[in-house]
This record gives C-alpha cells, structure tokens and sequence, in this order.
C-alpha cells in the first residue's frame, strides 16, 4: 500500500504512556486521522473486534468533514465575553445588558441552525475521550453505554481462556442462603441452583443437617441432630444414612456400625439405656444373621438371628446358671437340643414350643448333631466378655 493511502486512512498508534511525546500531540494526531476512515479498513476493524465482543460504532461516517473548530472558537468567545461582563467595576448599564441578551439570542440562533453538527463533535469528542481513557487505564470514566457487570468467583479460569458462560457457570460454585415456605433455611454451598458441597440445613422446629451435600442431597460425611436429642453421625448416599455411622437415640439407646440405604445393615453393636447389649449382624434394622446378646437380667446368649428373634442353632446362658444348647425357633426352644441344669444334670430330647416333646438319653446321635451344630454355629460368640464391653461411640 502506497504512502498517499496510507495516510488517509485510521493509522494504530502505541499509547501515550509509552511514547516519550505530550500527551496533547497525540491526541490531536488521533483527532485528525480520525474523520478520514476508509470503508474497506472500518470493515476491517469491525471483523477484528467480533471475537473480543459487540463491535463498537464507527465514530464518523466515511467523507464526513471535521467542524468542531469554530464551535469552540464561538463557546470560547460567548463565555469570555460574559466572566469579562460580569467581572466590570462600574455598575452595568440597560444598554450593556440589552447587548448581552442580543449576543446570547444570536449564539442560540446560531446554535439551532448548527445543532446537527453540534451533537455530532460532541459525540466525537466523547468517544475520543473513551479511547484515551482506555488507553491509559482510567475505564471508570468511559461510557457505560456498552459496559457490563464483572463477577468474581474463587476459582474462576483465567481471562485469556475463551469459555462461553453456560460452561462456566456450571462450575461455579456460590455460597449463600435460602429460605424455604415451610420455615426451613439452608447456609452454604450451591451449584446449579441446588444444595452442593458443604453446607448446614435447618429444619423447622425439629432439627439440623450439617455435613456435605450433592444435588440437593445428603452426600458424604455428615451430622444430623433432632429437637428431642437423637443425632447420627457418619456416612451418607444419595440423602440416606449409608456407610459406617453411629445413631445415638434421644432414649439412650446407640447403634454403631454399618448402614444401607437408611437402615442398620451389615456388622453392628448396638447398646440400649437398660443395659443389654448386642454385637452382630443387621439387616433392614433388624437382627439377621450371627451375633452375641447380653441381656439386662444377666442372660446371655450367641448364635444365629432372623427377623430380629433368636431363630436357628444357638447358645444360651441364664443367669442362674443354666444352660441351653440347640435349636431354636422365633425366640423358643424347637427342635433337638440339649437343657443343663447347674448342678450338671441335663434333659435332652425334641423340643416344641419351649417344653420338652420327646426326652431323649444325652447320647443320642440327633442330640449329639443338634448340640455340635449349635457350637460350631456359634463359634466366635461364645466370647461373652465381648459383650459386657460394648464399643465406645
């Protein structure tokens, strides 16, 4: 491109921070290159700021001449004439006044008949004013015309990253609060409008969750109290208890162990205000499997469980001494098994519903099988010292 060109069209010019010129020089230079834009580099500019934003409007329209010179020249003069006038010693005349309003009616005449030109430098000189404020930093005195809200979040990715804000603002992470019509209100973390991370929910009257949150949900590690003084501590999934956690009931019963779904599952201990204590399996928050109870009255017994009730081959001591060894069935003696008393005599034989159906000599093979069965079934809960021990929770 020729050097005639090149001087008619919109030339980039560095700051004027940078430049060792006045800062007066370089603007005048921008001032005057400015009303001599081509349309083939104004199209150029425009397709240059579409990645950056909204492509601002052309300051003049291309062949538009510059007039801004002698309406400074009349503002000057209009405003000089009227400090100088009001500035006299002697006292002002009717006739000094009647030659103000005249030079004023003549300057609002002359601004109606130019107002066109008028409102045209002056949006000049203001989007030049822009662009130097720009230059030098100083955006708060731009225009807000095209200015847009700025929010800052903890981890938020750089600036030179082009990331549309859908994308974004599904990472973002706010801490506040919400109030809900039932008197309820959560403090903490959101994420896409829902419950997530941290954060601590009142309930109305009844009680608090404080712990972690996903989608709206009771998710990891958390605390759960009630009004009445019952609280859980431990695991959850997907808002149910889930995990190892331990419930302490506001009665001064407590559970400690596994939890599926809500519901005491798995290996457990569980002791109660009364002083009875059992350790073993759950399943659906009941008794299910092996395990070793300790009752309150001294009573002692370990073997199998189902539904929540001695079922199955077990073991069980009384506290007077006695002892049972067999089959058992919905918390009663059924089937073969073997009664000893504490002086060492024993009754064997078929039970049925707690008594003794068919007695039977202690050596018979049914009676042996029943009473090895029970042993074996019980094995490691015949360590009752275990249960006069319960867990520390």
């Amino acid at each position: 491109m020729d050097g005639h060109k090149s001087q008619t069209k919109l030339t980039r010019t560095k700051s004027s921070i940078l430049r060792s010129s006045p800062t007066v020089r370089s603007s005048i230079h921008s001032f005057s290159s400015v009303c001599e834009i081509t349309p083939d580099r104004e199209t150029e500019d425009l397709e240059e700021q579409k990645p950056h934003g909204n492509p601002s409007l052309p300051l003049v329209r291309p062949g538009s001449r510059f007039g801004l010179a002698p309406f400074i020249a009349i503002l000057v003069l209009s405003v000089y004439t009227i400090f100088a006038f009001f500035n006299r010693d002697d006292i002002p005349t009717s006739e000094n006044l009647l030659l103000v309003l005249i030079f004023i009616a003549v300057l609002l005449f002359f601004t109606s008949k130019n107002i066109a030109l008028i409102h045209q430098n002056f949006v000049i000189f203001k989007q030049l004013f822009d662009e130097y404020a720009k230059r030098v930093g100083f955006s708060c005195f731009t225009s807000k015309q095209h200015s847009k809200s700025v929010q800052w979040f903890i981890g938020e990715p750089d600036l030179g990253k082009k990331e549309s804000k859908e994308e974004y603002a599904k990472k973002i992470i706010r801490e506040g609060v919400q109030f809900y019509s039932n008197g309820d209100f959560y403090e903490g973390e959101f994420h896409k409008g829902r419950c997530n991370g941290s954060g601590v929910y009142n309930y109305f009257v009844n009680g608090r969750y404080e712990g972690d949150w996903i989608d709206g949900r009771y998710d990891g590690y958390g605390i759960e109290s009630w009004a009445k003084g019952s609280r859980y501590r431990g695991q959850y999934r997907q808002g149910l208890r889930h995990g190892y956690g331990v419930y302490k009931f506001y009665t001064g019963d407590t559970y400690a162990g596994e939890w599926c779904n809500g519901q005491s599952h798995g290996a457990g201990a569980q002791t109660c205000a009364d002083g009875s204590c059992y350790i073993g399996e759950f399943k659906c928050g009941v008794k299910h499997g092996f395990g070793c109870y300790h009752f309150r009255n001294g009573d002692r017994y370990a073997g199998e469980y189902f539904g929540d009730k001695i079922h199955g081959f077990g073991v069980y001591h009384f506290a007077n001494g006695h002892c049972y060894e067999g089959s058992w069935h919905e918390g009663r003696k059924q089937g073969y098994g073997m009664y000893t008393f504490r002086s060492g005599e024993s009754k064997c034989g078929e039970w049925n519903d707690g008594n003794l159906k068919s007695p039977l000599p202690p050596l018979t093979d049914t009676v042996l099988q029943a009473v090895q069965v029970t042993k074996s079934t019980s094995g490691s809960y015949l360590d009752y010292s275990f249960c006069h021990q319960p867990r520390n929770t």
